[in-house]
């Protein structure tokens, strides 16, 4: 595959430092690629039925992400990419490489490290799984 055939970027952000710095490298990449990027928070949490009302626990989740999401678009417009924002809920590493297969992504670009307490030695647990599940190329920024 070659470079010129990555038009769409999914960057799972976080809100974490490293998170932003995957934003800024596939900013960078869309750039020279002329290619949009996807942003995915995943909310840690199971979905929540539509007959149940929404916790505390949930609100804090979703105003995060409502931010944080809003933060990197406006980071990306300024460089003058498209970027296309998406919330879902689950398992950070299971919901990523989920939804860049239902949406054929061309790359992804993680963080090496995230907010989870649990840190490996060199790559945080949800970067490793996604490394290692996707079917697409995983491009990891420390």
């Amino acid at each position: 595959m070659i470079m010129t055939s990555f038009k769409k970027i999914l960057v799972p952000l976080d809100g974490s430092p490293n998170s932003l710095r995957g934003l800024d490298r596939a900013i960078l990449l869309a750039r020279l690629l002329h290619a949009t990027i996807t942003g995915l928070y995943v909310v840690p949490i199971v979905l929540p039925s539509k007959n149940t009302p929404v916790s505390s626990y949930e609100k804090f989740f979703l105003n995060n992400a409502a931010k944080f999401m809003k933060q990197a678009k406006t980071r990306a417009a300024k460089n003058g990419i498209l970027f296309h924002d998406k919330v879902v809920y689950g398992d950070e590493g299971v919901a990523i490489v989920h939804f860049a297969n239902r949406n054929n992504f061309d790359m992804i670009v993680i963080g090496s490290r995230g907010r989870g307490a649990a840190k490996e030695i060199f790559l945080g647990s949800t970067s490793n799984y996604v490394l290692h599940k996707s079917k697409f190329p995983v491009l990891i920024v420390k």
